[in-house]
């Protein structure tokens, strides 16, 4: 049978999206473990998550230096040992770095986790920071620092948010050239004793994982003694948000790097979901408010988006692009617009289904393997959320009104309280 392309395919709107449940086992030692037994190859992600971002440091850069050593070397084993030890058995790992928290990721087959448990425990463990290995960190760092201090869109970033949070607060700080060279090795030790060696963390198990695999995590990550979960912090003083725009001028750049923005909250408020739903209109997605009007229609960009970015205790709403120094202004402007009109004019039942359709089908496509899975799975864990907050997400986008829209824009985004950056030049 020929098939009739002028005809359209059948399409059905995602109302309902189920997550498998995760189930969490505590070892000999008390620490918790997290399995998402989902997958049909026999492949698995292990990650070992402390709470040791940059929010608890008592030194400034102590936290990223901390986790990035660990396979710098151990008490028994150099980094080339631990590098080809992990090569031999095909693994991969990642050492992850957030203002929150730090990781350690290790993919593997199954058949292969009784191998790399051992070594993951020597990490945690007897991490031993060798002199040589540590100045070869503090090199790399401070040149792709350099580099990136080049990019007009890394700096706009930074400069963002240090005036949205303040330039000392866990979510405002960024890596400096004096505090990399400033921090020293004991630091960055102590850090790691206090908050890896000794503290406890959490464990996730995801793929393709049997009693077997449960039972090998338990003889080497459930064994040591006298840890414990503990997430108490110091709480940084609250900075004001900085609303005066900062301009950073840079005669020889040709583009000019925006970032617009303002502090709002975590993924526990009440106006979280219809507060997504607005951003997508805004400048969320291609067919958004913001790359129809300063894209398509005048031209003055190749892209234009806004996010809203959610950290454990706050979160922030951001618009950026890079434009010609020239039409610095005009975007300001139509950007300013854009969320006018979105404050004033009820948006249209077929544009807001759009949307809704367009966050539900994406939401959807962004769950097609286990450890995208447990990536979910792993935000209401780390941040305390309901188990249904995942599946009430479709729901809520389809429950949010043309009211709901207006009300965030005139509660939440309003021009004169948003923080304005420009890097290059107006």
């Amino acid at each position: 049978m020929q098939l009739d392309r002028t005809i359209a395919p059948p399409y059905r709107i995602i109302q309902t999206i189920h997550f498998p449940d995760f189930n969490t086992i505590y070892l000999d030692n008390g620490l918790p473990l997290h399995v998402i037994n989902i997958g049909e190859q026999p492949v698995v992600r292990l990650e070992c998550i402390f709470e040791a971002g940059t929010w608890f440091e008592k030194q400034p850069g102590a936290s990223y230096f901390a986790i990035k050593m660990l396979t710098e070397g151990t008490s028994a084993t150099t980094s080339v040992g631990i590098s080809a030890a992990f090569d031999r058995v095909g693994a991969f790992t990642d050492l992850s770095h957030s203002p929150d928290r730090v990781g350690i990721v290790v993919y593997c087959l199954a058949r292969f986790l009784p191998e790399v448990l051992p070594l993951v425990q020597e990490l945690i463990a007897t991490a031993s920071f060798p002199d040589k290995e540590w100045e070869d960190l503090r090199n790399i760092t401070l040149q792709n620092l350099r580099v990136n201090q080049q990019k007009n869109s890394f700096l706009a970033t930074v400069q963002l948010r240090a005036s949205l949070f303040g330039k000392e607060h866990p979510y405002g700080r960024s890596q400096s050239e004096e505090r990399i060279t400033n921090l020293k090795k004991e630091e960055a030790q102590a850090h790691y004793a206090q908050y890896m060696q000794r503290n406890g963390y959490r464990i996730v198990l995801s793929g393709q994982v049997g009693e077997a695999e449960i039972q090998v995590v338990n003889k080497y990550l459930g064994q040591a003694v006298d840890l414990t979960l503990d997430q108490s912090e110091a709480v940084p003083p609250a900075f004001p948000a900085a609303i005066e725009p900062a301009l950073v001028e840079k005669p020889e750049s040709l583009q000019s790097s925006i970032r617009y923005g303002k502090r709002l909250f975590t993924r526990k408020h009440p106006d979280y979901y219809q507060l997504l739903v607005a951003n997508e209109l805004l400048g969320g997605y291609f067919g958004s408010r913001l790359m129809k009007n300063i894209r398509e229609e005048k031209g003055l960009t190749y892209g234009i988006s806004s996010s809203v970015v959610t950290y454990r205790h706050e979160g922030y709403f951001t618009i950026g692009t890079d434009v010609k120094k020239e039409f610095t202004q005009q975007t300001l402007d139509e950007i300013r617009k854009e969320i006018q009109i979105l404050q004033t004019e009820p948006v249209g039942a077929e544009e807001l289904q759009n949307v809704k359709n367009f966050m539900a089908g994406e939401f959807a496509g962004s769950l097609n393997t286990a450890f995208d899975i447990a990536d979910r799975q792993k935000i209401l864990l780390l941040e305390g959320l309901p188990a249904d907050f995942f599946e009430q997400y479709v729901r809520q986008i389809h429950a949010t009104s043309p009211e709901d829209i207006l009300r965030m824009f005139n509660t939440y985004l309003q021009p004169d309280d948003m923080t304005e950056v420009v890097v290059g030049g107006k």
